[in-house]
Parts: C-alpha cells; sequence; structure tokens
C-alpha cells in the first residue's frame, strides 16, 4: 500500500494519508508527492482539496525524522536541510493555497502534520483530537508555519504552548486558531461525501466539549510575559498552583536554547502579514539545528533510545544567553528560503 492516496473525486482533489501504523508521519518523498498533487489540481476541475487520514490514532504525527538521525550521525547536514526546506514551501503552498483546502484532524496532529493539516480553509477537529507544537522535546523550534499560528493566538497563549508543548483538544485548538470548527467524527464520512458531490464547505455549528485555555488564558498571560524565558521559569516558580507546577515541569524538561530561541520567534512574528516570514525565522534555526548538538540528542532521546534522559547543550534554561540565541536566528544570506520556486 502506497504512503499516500492520491485522487480526485467528483468536485474534489482528494489526498489521504496511509501509513497509520507509523501514525501517519510525514516522509521526504509524501511531502514532495502532495506538492505535485496540489501543483496540478490549481488548474484542474475541481472546487476543493481535501486532506484526510487513515486510521483513529493520527491525522499526522509529524515528520518521520529517524532518517535524519541517521544522516546527522553520518555528518550529513543536507539531507535535514533540504527537507526542511521542500517541507516548508509546502506548507507555505497550503496556507496560499487558491480554492480551499479542508482538513479532518482525528487523533494526534503534531509537528508537521500541522503544516499539512491546519494551513487550510477549514480544519474540523472531534473527540479525538490533541493538537501540538512539542518541537522544543527533540532540541527543534515550533516550525512549518507554526510559530505563525503561535504567533497570532489570544495573549501569551502561544509562547506557553510553544515553550511547554501543551496538546490541545478540539476546543482548545479552536480558540487558540489551530483549527476552525468541530463535527462529531461519526459524521466525517457523510461530510467528505457531501463535498465530494457539491464542491461546497458545509456549514458548522456543533459546539466543541469544553476546553480549559481560554479559563487559564489570564494565569498564562500573567505567568509568560516576561522578557525572557527565565523570567517565565521565575514566574512560574512562584505560584504553587497546580497550572503552574505543571507548565514549569513541562517546560524545563525541553531544550534550553530551543525553549529560548522558539519565545523570541513567536514574538517576532506579532507583527507578521506573511507566512513566508515565520518560515523564514523558523528555518534559520532548523538549518543550523542539523549541525548543533540539541537535535540529533533530541531524537536520540525520544525516537531511538526512548530514555527520554537528553543531555541538552545547555544545563539550564538560565545558562541560554541572548547571544546564544541570536547565532541561531540570524539570516542566513544565500542559503535562505527561495521563494522564488513558489507559484
Amino acid at each position: 500500500m502506497s504512503d499516500l492516496f492520491v485522487r480526485i473525486e467528483g468536485r474534489a482533489g482528494r489526498i489521504t494519508l496511509q501509513r497509520p501504523e507509523a501514525l501517519n508521519a510525514l516522509t521526504y518523498d509524501m511531502v514532495l508527492a502532495i506538492e505535485t498533487a496540489l501543483d496540478e489540481w490549481r488548474t484542474a476541475d475541481i472546487d476543493l482539496v481535501l486532506l484526510d487520514a487513515e486510521g483513529d490514532r493520527a491525522f499526522c504525527s509529524g515528520g518521520d525524522i529517524a532518517d535524519m538521525y541517521t544522516s546527522g550521525q553520518e555528518g550529513n547536514l543536507d539531507y535535514g536541510r533540504q527537507f526542511w526546506r521542500d517541507e516548508y514551501r509546502l506548507n507555505a503552498k497550503i496556507f496560499e493555497y487558491p480554492k480551499p483546502v479542508v482538513s479532518f484532524l482525528q487523533g494526534f496532529t503534531m509537528g508537521g502534520g500541522v503544516g499539512v493539516g491546519c494551513h487550510g480553509s477549514l480544519r474540523i477537529v472531534g473527540d479525538s483530537s490533541q493538537i501540538a507544537m512539542p518541537e522544543c522535546g527533540i532540541g527543534l523550534v515550533p516550525d512549518v508555519g507554526g510559530s505563525l499560528m503561535l504567533a497570532l493566538a489570544p495573549g501569551r497563549l502561544g509562547e506557553y504552548l510553544g515553550m511547554t508543548a501543551t496538546r490541545m483538544g478540539a476546543a482548545d485548538a479552536i480558540f487558540a486558531g489551530f483549527a476552525d470548527a468541530y463535527a462529531p467524527e461519526a459524521d466525517w464520512p457523510s461530510l467528505k461525501a457531501q463535498m465530494v458531490e457539491t464542491g461546497k464547505l458545509p456549514k458548522l455549528n456543533a459546539p466543541a466539549p469544553a476546553g480549559t485555555l481560554e479559563e487559564l488564558l489570564p494565569e498564562i498571560d500573567r505567568h509568560f510575559a516576561g522578557e525572557t524565558q527565565n523570567d517565565v521559569i521565575r514566574s512560574l516558580e512562584t505560584d504553587d498552583t497546580p497550572f503552574a507546577q505543571a507548565a514549569l515541569k513541562a517546560l524545563k524538561r525541553n531544550a534550553p536554547l530551543a525553549v529560548g530561541c522558539a519565545m523570541t520567534i513567536i514574538r517576532r512574528l506579532r507583527s507578521a502579514s506573511s507566512i513566508r516570514q515565520a518560515l523564514d525565522q523558523e528555518f534559520r534555526y532548523t538549518f543550523r539545528a542539523v549541525a548543533q548538538g540539541d537535535f540529533i540528542e533530541g531524537i536520540r532521546a525520544a525516537i531511538i533510545d526512548r530514555d527520554r534522559s537528553p543531555k541538552w547543550a545547555h544545563d539550564d534554561h538560565g545558562a541560554v544567553t541572548d547571544m546564544d540565541v541570536s547565532q541561531m536566528l540570524m539570516p542566513l544570506g544565500d542559503n535562505a528560503l527561495n521563494w522564488k520556486e513558489m507559484p
């Protein structure tokens, strides 16, 4: 069975991820195949694009990063950089696509899955949906354009979600701007059939089961408004509420340099007008990350050895300096993303 099922049905171009045993993790070949289909369908006789996935555990759990680990261990810096370069171009194409793009986001939608599933016109979540940007946990920053959604989330919610990698259910994903509408998953087959037949977007008015982020926003704003990650940590340390202590534990678990860079990127993007600005900021970090130790170590601890005990380059968050962050986020010059390849 192919990793993707790409076809035209009725009024819709359809792309179904077919790696349920791997939580539909996105391979490099899948990135290129999705991009090819979208390019071809720009002029095809269809009205919308419909993205979904097989299995009930995940729409897409992220990029398949095992190959990046292998190539990084071998000293090959080009594979990861090319993967991200092409993936980010796909993310921008989905965001800017001239026809409606609809996604059905069951189960885990994380990292690279957000880049494919959360930049379209109608992003549908259900009771099983769990959406997150967990990159800081493996020494990366929230990428695939996710930093823009974090920057545009209410209050300081973006810093909280990016720095702690907190997962969002349906209502919280809608509140944060990662999804548009809730529909019971039992209704999804009929919704897809309706769109295939008519080429029109459905009107979805069902309320999602209650979330927690809107109620927590005052606390989030108070703790995550500091100038630096250490200001955030000090604020959380002075609060013994369950929320503050859980947020502190989650933040401290993540790579110190990645957390500091994520915070900076999110704040830089508050005035952004294009996803391309977000992807450019993200690529500055990911381009350098293949040579900087935290990313390879993060994959080792989370995916390869699964010991969950990464040895980060910085012993603690207080050791990260402004210069460390600046060096990771400096412009890339000739190595920057090339938007001339876009339509």
